[in-house]
């Protein structure tokens, strides 16, 4: 299990796929599950960035728990209350141009991890990862 404490700036976050990256190689987790999870890790460390403090900065906690079998991460921000999950999912089958914006990251996040849930513990938001391989 790794925990590390970010700054919630986009400026981090090669650091955060850095951290997450070495976790996985470790564990010699597959390459193709190495992309996937570090696509819905960078979705999610950026919508921190950009979101969880508008008014001034913070921080996001990253914990990694991972094996041969199974990767957790877990994000935690104490900005402003905000469940992703309850975005309704974008309709895929209209055109780009008809679409509203927004919404497409998590739902890929939904779409590849095994599991992704939320909850509001205090003052933070937790949002957690589950891939399987």
């Amino acid at each position: 299990m790794k925990e590390q404490v970010f700054s919630a700036s986009i400026d981090c976050l090669q650091d955060v796929l850095s951290l997450i990256e070495q976790e996985l190689e470790a564990v010699d987790c597959p390459m193709r599950t190495t992309i996937q999870i570090s696509v819905a890790a960078e979705e999610i460390f950026a919508n921190i960035a950009r979101y969880a403090y508008p008014e001034s900065g913070g921080t996001a906690v990253i914990r990694i728990e991972a094996d041969e079998h199974e990767t957790v991460i877990r994000f935690t921000d104490a900005g402003i209350p905000f469940n992703p999950l309850e975005k309704p999912d974008p309709d895929i089958s209209l055109p780009v141009e008809q679409r509203e914006a927004g919404g497409l990251g998590i739902y890929m996040v939904k779409k590849t991890m095994d599991e992704v849930t939320y909850q509001r513990d205090g003052l933070n938001n937790i949002l957690t990862i589950v891939k399987r391989y």
